[in-house]
Order: C-alpha cells, then sequence, then structure tokens
C-alpha cells in the first residue's frame, strides 16, 4: 500500500438528474454546483485509493470550489483530482472540472482525512 495518493481523472454526462432544477439547487437545466462537487469528491476518494487500506476511508473536511461555466445536459465532464499536500491522515487535491472541449467549469480544493470506519462509527 502506498502512503501518497495519485492523481486522478474521471468523466460523468450531465444527465437530468444532475441538473440544478432536479436537485433543488437552482431552476435551470444545467449541472447542479452540489452534483459536481459529488463528482469531484469522487475523484479524491479515486485518487486516495492507493493510501486507503482494509477498515479505513476518507471523509471530506473541507470545500473551496469555483463554479465558473454552465454544462447542459447531454455534455460529458472531466473531473480531476490532483494531490498537493499529504501530511498522515490528511490530503489536499487540487480539483478541476471540464468539458471535453477543454473549457474549465470548476476549480477548487478538497481536503480529506483517512480515518478508521469502525472509529468513527463509534464515535456517533
Amino acid at each position: 500500500m502506498s502512503t501518497r495518493p495519485t492523481p486522478s481523472e474521471l468523466v460523468f454526462v450531465v444527465g437530468e438528474d444532475d441538473t440544478a432544477v432536479a436537485l433543488g439547487s437552482g431552476s435551470l437545466p444545467v449541472l447542479a454546483t452540489p452534483r459536481l462537487l459529488a463528482w469531484l469528491e469522487a475523484a479524491t476518494c479515486a485518487a486516495l485509493e492507493p493510501v486507503v487500506g482494509e477498515g479505513r476511508t476518507s471523509v471530506g473536511t473541507r470545500v473551496t470550489l469555483e463554479h465558473s461555466a454552465a454544462s447542459p445536459v447531454g455534455v460529458q465532464v472531466v473531473v480531476g483530482a490532483d494531490p498537493v499536500h499529504s501530511d498522515g491522515r490528511l490530503h489536499r487535491f487540487r480539483v478541476t472540472g471540464r468539458h471535453t472541449d477543454g473549457k474549465v467549469v470548476a476549480t477548487g480544493e478538497v481536503t480529506r482525512v483517512v480515518v478508521d470506519v469502525d472509529r468513527f462509527l463509534g464515535r456517533l
């Protein structure tokens, strides 16, 4: 098992269920910011796969996100997570979202912490 996360890239297609109107975060049929954030977090989780061992997972602890362009239904969105800082259990990623033509639709940063699943759930 590696101790360093790796860059990650995932591709999603904007569907009707991914829109602001469907998620209640706006009234337009374009990619909703909450869905975009979920996709970006999925990329950070994928980047952490080499780090997270048996019985462990990661939890998001901080997000900064600028959603700068609209994505209509049917458009492919490529989301990426690039590790910029690792310190023990804490991992920070630069995240980006773009259309396949290269148009940037989002930039930001996501911080995640690796936790023991049983210990974490035992505190609830």
